[in-house]
C-alpha cells in the first residue's frame, strides 16, 4: 500500500527523483574510491616516503570530497524538497476527499481518526519518503559497490562479509516483524487519545457541570497509558535492535583486524589494503545499518498508508452527474420550489430509516414549518434539500429537477441553510459573515445584522465588523452566534431558505422580531422552517409534524389544531388555551 501510494504521489516528481538517484549515485561513488585512494597513498607514498605522489593523490582525494559532498547537499535538498512535496499533494488529496464526503460518510471515520489521518499518519509517509530518497538510495549502491571494492582489496579476507551481512540482515527481519503490529496499534491509540481529548475540550461545560473531572481524567490516563505501553513496546524492540547491530559491527572489525594482521604478517596483504577493507566494511555494515534504521520506520508508515488510502478509496455517494441538469437562472426576488415524493433516508447497517415516505412541497412565497419530538427525524428532511445526504427512496426535487440530476455545487449556490449547531469559523465578524457571499459590502453585512437582530450587539464590540471571532464563536453566547448565522445566510440571497431550529437560543422577543423581519428579507424564496418552539412556527403558510420520521399532520395551525392529536399535545405542552388559538 505504501509503494502504490508512493507511486501515485511521486510520479509528478519523476524528473527530480532520478535527479535524487543519480546525485546519490555520483556520491556513493565518491565515497567508495576514497578508501582505494588512501591505500594508495599508504602503500606508495607513506611506506616509500614519496611526498609528491602523496601530494598529488592526496589532492585527487580532495576533488573527489567537494564532489561527494556538493551532490550529498544537492541530494538532500531534492530529497526533501520532494518528500515535503509530496506530503502536501497527499495532505491536499485526502482534505479534498473528506470535503467531498456526505454526514454518512463523515460519520463512518469520525473526526478524531480523520485528523490524526491527515496530519501524523501524512507525516509519517512524509518522514519515510525523505528518508528513502535520501538513504535508501544510497544504501544498496554503498553495499554493493563496497561488496566489489572489498573483492578488489582481498578477495580472502571477503568471506567476513558473508557472516556479517546475513546477521545484519537477519536483525533487519526481526525489527520489521516485531514493529508492524505494534506501529498499527499506535496509531490506533493516537486516535483514540484524539477523541478522548476533543471529546473533553468540547464538552468541558458539560464536565464542570455534572463535576465529572475525575472521571474525564481517568478516562484521559487510560488512553494515555495505552499509548504510552504501545510507544514502550516499540523502544524495547528498538533498544534490542541498535545494540545487536552495533556489535556485529564491532565484532567485524575486529575480525577484519584479526586476520588481516596474519595475511599482512605472511606477506599477502599490505597495509594500505588492510586499511580500505576495514573503510569499506565499515561503509558496508553502515548502509546495512541505515536501512535496518528505515524500515523500523517503514512498518509504521506503512501501516499509515493503509489508514491515508481507506480515506482516499472511498468514492464519496453524492457526486455531479456526467451531464447535470441546469437550474433555471436567477431572478430578482425569485425562489425554487422544493418537493419532497415519498422521501425515504435510513443510514447504512441501521433497523428503520430515519424518514418514511414523507411528501411535501415548499413554495416560492410561502413559509413552510417542520415540528416533531427529537429524533422525528427533523434535520434529516433538512439534509436531503441541499444534497448533504441523499433519499434511500423516493424523491427529492428542487424547480423540478431530482436533485441527484443537479450538480451539487449549483443547488448549495442556490440554497442557505442555518444549521442547528452554529458552527462559526475563526477571525472576524466581517469574515465570518463573507462565508455567505464573498464580496459582500460592509452595507450589505449590516443590512443581513439589521434583519438577524445582530446589529445591536455587533455595534456594541470594540471593532465592529473587525471584532475577532474565536474558533466555533467561542466568545460569543448561543443567540450571538444563531444570529450571525442567519445574518450569513441571509446574504447569500438564496432561492431557498433552511432555517434548522435556528432561532432555539433566541429570547422570545428577539425571535418575535427576527420572524417579523425575514419575511422582506427571502423576498419570494421558499422557507423551511424547523423549531421546537410553537411560536416561532405557529404563523407559517403551512406546518409538517413529524412523528418517528413519518408525517402525522400538514396544514396550517388551526387546521392542526382540528385535526392533529400530536400537534395539539405539543402546542397545549407550551402555551394555554388561550394563546394556542
Amino acid at each position: 500500500m505504501l509503494v502504490s501510494l508512493l507511486r501515485r504521489f511521486l510520479r509528478p516528481y519523476a524528473g527530480v527523483v532520478v535527479a535524487v538517484v543519480l546525485l546519490q549515485l555520483v556520491q556513493t561513488a565518491a565515497a567508495l574510491a576514497l578508501p582505494t585512494l588512501n591505500a594508495a597513498i599508504i602503500d606508495n607514498g607513506v611506506v616509500v616516503g614519496d611526498l609528491t605522489y602523496i601530494v598529488r593523490v592526496g589532492g585527487v582525494m580532495l576533488a573527489v570530497s567537494a564532489v561527494q559532498v556538493t551532490c550529498a547537499v544537492g541530494a538532500v535538498y531534492l530529497g526533501a524538497r520532494t518528500a515535503m512535496s509530496a506530503g502536501r499533494d497527499i495532505r491536499a488529496a485526502v482534505f479534498d476527499r473528506v470535503q467531498r464526503f456526505s454526514a454518512a460518510e463523515m460519520g463512518r471515520f469520525g473526526a478524531p481518526t480523520l485528523i490524526t489521518r491527515n496530519t501524523n499518519d501524512v507525516q509519517q509517509i512524509q518522514m519515510v519518503t525523505l528518508m528513502s530518497l535520501t538513504v535508501i538510495v544510497m544504501a544498496p549502491i554503498t553495499m554493493v559497490g563496497g561488496v566489489v571494492m572489498a573483492l578488489q582489496q582481498d578477495v580472502v579476507l571477503s568471506a567476513l562479509l558473508l557472516v556479517a551481512v546475513p546477521a545484519l540482515g537477519a536483525v533487519l527481519a526481526f525489527a520489521v516483524r516485531r514493529m508492524g503490529p505494534l506501529f498499527k496499534q499506535m496509531q490506533q491509540r493516537i486516535d483514540r487519545i484524539n477523541l478522548v481529548l476533543r471529546e473533553q475540550i468540547t464538552g468541558v461545560r458539560v464536565v464542570r457541570s455534572f463535576n465529572r473531572q475525575p472521571t474525564e481524567r481517568d478516562r484521559f490516563d487510560r488512553a494515555n497509558v495505552e499509548l504510552r505501553d504501545t510507544a514502550l513496546g516499540v523502544g524495547k524492540v528498538m533498544a534490542l535492535v541498535f545494540p545487536l547491530v552495533q556489535l556485529i559491527i564491532g565484532v567485524s572489525s575486529v575480525g577484519v583486524i584479526w586476520f588481516g594482521a596474519g595475511r599482512i604478517d605472511a606477506g599477502e596483504m599490505q597495509v594500505g589494503a588492510l586499511v580500505a577493507f576495514l573503510n569499506y566494511l565499515m561503509q558496508i555494515l553502515m548502509a546495512v545499518l541505515m536501512a535496518v534504521m528505515i524500515f523500523m520506520m517503514v512498518p509504521r508508515a506503512e501501516v499509515s498508508a493503509e489508514r491515508v488510502s481507506e480515506v482516499l478509496a472511498v468514492e464519496p455517494e453524492i457526486v455531479a452527474p456526467a451531464r447535470p441538469v441546469r437550474l433555471p437562472p436567477r431572478r430578482p426576488g425569485g425562489g425554487l420550489p422544493v418537493e419532497l415524493d415519498g422521501a425515504t433516508f435510513g443510514y447504512p447497517g441501521a433497523d428503520e430509516p430515519v424518514l418514511r415516505d414523507v411528501t411535501i412541497r415548499l413554495e416560492p412565497g410561502r413559509t413552510t414549518a417542520v415540528i416533531g419530538s427529537t429524533g422525528s427525524g427533523k434535520t434529516a428532511l433538512v439534509n436531503l434539500v441541499p444534497r448533504l445526504v441523499d433519499v434511500t427512496a423516493g424523491v427529492v426535487r428542487v424547480a423540478g429537477h431530482d436533485v441527484r440530476d443537479l450538480d451539487p455545487g449549483e443547488l448549495r449556490e442556490r440554497v442557505a441553510l442555518v444549521p442547528q449547531k452554529a458552527y462559526l469559523f475563526s477571525g472576524t465578524v466581517a469574515s465570518t459573515l463573507r462565508h455567505g457571499k464573498r464580496d459582500a459590502t460592509d452595507a450589505q453585512l449590516w443590512e443581513a445584522l439589521e434583519v438577524a437582530q445582530a446589529r445591536d450587539f455587533v455595534e456594541a464590540l470594540p471593532d465592529g465588523l473587525e471584532a475577532p471571532i474565536e474558533q466555533a464563536g467561542g466568545n460569543l453566547s448561543g443567540g450571538q452566534r444563531q444570529r450571525l448565522a442567519i445574518a450569513r445566510a441571509l446574504l447569500r440571497r438564496a432561492d431557498v431558505y433552511l432555517f434548522d431550529d435556528s432561532f432555539s437560543a433566541l429570547d422570545f422577543t428577539t425571535d418575535a422580531r427576527l420572524r417579523a423581519a425575514l419575511p422582506q428579507a427571502v423576498g419570494a424564496a421558499s422557507v423551511l422552517v424547523v423549531g421546537q418552539r410553537v411560536a416561532s412556527i405557529k404563523d407559517a403558510d403551512q406546518i409538517v409534524v413529524l412523528e418517528d420520521g413519518a408525517v402525522v399532520g400538514l396544514g396550517t395551525h388551526t387546521e392542526l389544531m382540528e385535526s392533529s392529536e400530536t400537534y395539539r399535545e405539543i402546542v397545549l405542552s407550551q402555551l394555554s388555551v388561550e394563546e394556542a388559538a
